[in-house]
């Protein structure tokens, strides 16, 4: 008599439910074949997270995404070693065009929508890769104004001459546009008034939940990063330098000094910080 192998199943969909949506491993990065930016960086993003990238600017969080999103060759960078892997696939070999079709987009920095095209025709073109129809495309464009409708206010406006707020919500309805699976969004609240950042970061709360859109999330607001995001890793000099929950890390008294501006009980001047005894305490 033949053993039935019903728990075959059950054990395949339990380790796919385990393995990270995104997993980035040990990778280096260098620019222009002699600039080495990242050194070994290493992170997992799981399926229907938020994860934040934290960091001074300059500690290689954009370069962290780019090379998630293969844009480094445009500014004559590359991965020279480790992998990156989405979805269970190693993808640093793919074109970012193929990898928007899988479902990884990145939002860049500065909110660089397209100035002359209005917002409407900014978010139609997030649609670009889709082979879907315009009634399923056209179906997302409502999806998308639902979610932004001061967007749907300005919907024949020339991008160019809307506000920093709603061209960042542009740019974010264009990336929802491809249909993705995960977002890559750069600092989100940069140059922003803070009841806009505010507003930026609920429609991405809101976004995970009824979507299931993942979310790694680099930010220099690290107070509202941490907020939203269930994990968190900092960046320093290309090194990944602390990682945890974001509520650990939030408490953590290192990150509170020197990220959060609370230094306890006793005030300290900048020229009081010792950079290299930060680095001994996070390594140690």
């Amino acid at each position: 008599m033949s053993i039935p192998k019903a728990s075959t199943p059950k054990a395949s969909t339990a380790t796919e439910a385990a393995a990270p949506f995104l997993s980035v491993n040990n990778i280096e990065v260098v620019y222009s074949h002699v600039i080495l930016v990242l050194k070994g960086v290493s992170l997992d993003v799981p399926r229907g997270g938020i994860v934040a990238l934290l960091g001074a600017n300059g500690a290689g969080k954009t370069t962290t995404l780019k090379a998630v999103s293969n844009l480094l060759h445009a500014e004559r960078g590359e991965v020279t070693k480790g992998s990156i892997l989405f979805d269970g696939v190693e993808v640093q070999s793919l074109s970012p065009s193929e990898l928007v079709r899988r479902g990884c987009i990145q939002v860049m920095e500065g909110r660089r929508c397209f100035a002359h095209l209005t917002v409407e025709e900014n978010l139609l073109t997030g649609a670009f890769t889709r082979r879907d129809g315009k009634s399923a495309i056209a179906q997302d464009l409502e999806r998308v104004y639902t979610y932004f409708p001061r967007l749907r206010e300005r919907r024949g406006s020339t991008a160019g001459y809307t506000s920093g707020g709603e061209q960042q919500m542009c740019t974010i309805g264009r990336a929802l546009m491809s249909r993705p699976k995960m977002i890559l969004l750069d600092e989100p609240s940069m140059g922003l008034a803070p009841q806009i950042v505010g507003e930026i970061f609920e429609i991405v709360k809101d976004l995970n939940v009824k979507e299931g859109v993942s979310f790694l999330l680099a930010e220099q607001n690290t107070n509202m990063a941490l907020k939203y995001a269930s994990h968190g890793y900092i960046l320093e000099n290309g090194r990944v330098v602390m990682d945890g929950e974001a509520r650990a890390l939030a408490a953590n008294e290192d990150v509170k000094e020197f990220y959060l501006g609370i230094a306890g009980d006793k005030r300290k001047s900048f020229r009081d910080v010792k950079h290299y005894k930060r680095r001994k305490r996070w390594l140690a």
